[in-house]
């Protein structure tokens, strides 16, 4: 059978995580169920993005990856169900979909909500656990549900470039307080264009090169890295980045009032030249 993998918001302090699997596993028996994380800060549709995109990667075609972030963020009567990989994505209809796909996935389709059963993450979670079943079963994704037309599409959080410079923002701190950028090294080395560069937080901080591990640096030490996933990430060897600079993440009240409210405690700005 295939995987079937959980990202959520959710947390771990209460009975919902293990209620979840059990669900899982009565409606769809012998189905591996991994966990991504349960960790997103709530709501956070970047953060998100940043870790189905970098997970997903991994896993083997035909894998079912249920996430459940913002699932009421409006009153629905669907789910979104997109086949983007050679993988399939399970989510709420809140723009999510388009950006972990970057972009519109090759085949989108909605599965209606059952208009008897309450509108809560046990029932929208059994729902998709139907279309696993039918596609464990042969069924074509297109047969599951209506196409989907009239989505809510969001594009994915990018930084602002210029000719001479990128400005990104903290988009995932870690469990070591580790800071991660939604710069990518392709976006990088485009820019940079063989230029020395010098990359600039909090103000008065500055890092002019990149490292390859955390060792490069003494302990205590502040450095640069592309890390496993291709992001920038801002790190202190040994030490707690976020919490030693006082550098937060990209929250939900950006995502409507733009970049108006970012401040130096949350972007992140390479120079070229």
């Amino acid at each position: 059978m295939s995987i079937i993998t959980l990202t959520s918001d959710i947390g771990l302090q209460d009975y919902l995580v293990g209620a979840i699997k059990g669900q899982l596993w009565q409606h769809c028996p012998g189905a591996p169920v991994m966990d991504i994380t349960h960790q997103i800060s709530p709501f956070n549709l970047p953060q998100a993005t940043y870790i189905c995109k970098s997970s997903f990667a991994y896993y083997p075609p035909r894998t079912f990856h249920i996430v459940l972030i913002n699932l009421f963020d409006r009153k629905a009567d669907h789910v979104l169900l997109a086949e983007h990989n050679g993988q399939y994505i399970a989510c709420a209809d809140n723009g999510l979909i388009t950006m972990i796909a970057g972009g519109t996935p090759a085949k989108v389709i909605k599965l209606p909500l059952h208009k008897t059963q309450s509108r809560d993450t046990f029932s929208i979670l059994q729902r998709f656990a139907e279309a696993y079943r039918e596609l464990q079963n042969g069924k074509p994704l297109a047969e599951l549900g209506e196409p989907a037309t009239g989505y809510i599409i969001k594009n994915n959080l990018q930084p602002m470039t210029g000719q001479d410079y990128i400005d990104g923002q903290i988009i995932h701190i870690d469990n070591f307080e580790n800071v991660v950028v939604n710069i990518t090294r392709q976006q990088f080395d485009e820019h940079r264009q063989n230029r020395p560069f010098s990359i600039y937080f909090r103000r008065d901080e500055v890092i002019t090169q990149l490292c390859e591990t955390y060792a490069d640096v003494p302990e205590g030490h502040k450095l640069a890295l592309f890390n496993a996933a291709g992001y920038l990430e801002i790190a202190i060897n040994k030490g707690n980045a976020a919490g030693l600079f006082g550098l937060q993440g990209f929250t939900r009240d950006q995502l409507t009032s733009g970049y108006q409210k970012l401040s130096f405690y949350q972007t992140v700005r390479i120079i070229f030249g």
